[in-house]
Formats: structure tokens, C-alpha cells, sequence
């Protein structure tokens, strides 16, 4: 994977000497250890994302069939892999 030279504007003094600090401490390059955060919030973002949309299972009741279905779940599974 390449690098590309970054200029970002609006950042906040407090955070990126603290940031600075930590990467020092960690003996990180500044770009390397950006490079790693940024990898971890996208990760930490899709994370997130994953467990709202799988919120809306938890959402669906069940409900039961009419009577005469109870046997609904081998049907369908011999249409779809075949059997008898």
C-alpha cells in the first residue's frame, strides 16, 4: 500500500499533541500512528453500523402458521434440495 502526503486543516491543538505524545511514547511515526487510528475508527464505524442494522432482527416477532403447515419447513426443503 503507497503513502500520500496529508495537510488537514482544523485540528484541534489539545488532541494532536496529546496524539503526538502517544506516538512518541509508542516510538510510531506521527504518519504511522494516524494511519492506524484512522484504520481503527473505520473499523470501529462499520462495527457500529453492523449492529444497528442487525438491531431491526431483534425487532421481528414470531408469528404462527395456519393450521396445516406443519410440516411447511420439509416441504420447502424438498423443493429446494430435492428428496422425497
Amino acid at each position: 500500500m503507497g503513502t500520500i502526503f496529508v495537510g488537514i486543516r482544523d485540528v484541534d491543538e489539545e488532541a494532536f499533541r496529546r496524539f503526538k505524545a502517544q506516538a512518541i511514547e509508542r516510538k510510531l511515526a506521527l504518519g504511522k500512528a494516524l494511519s492506524e487510528a484512522m484504520r481503527e475508527a473505520v473499523k470501529k464505524r462499520k462495527h457500529k453500523e453492523n449492529i444497528e442494522r442487525n438491531k431491526v432482527l431483534l425487532e421481528v416477532s414470531p408469528f404462527k402458521f395456519p393450521l396445516g403447515n406443519e410440516r411447511l419447513s420439509n416441504q420447502i426443503d424438498t423443493i429446494l434440495y430435492g428428496g422425497s
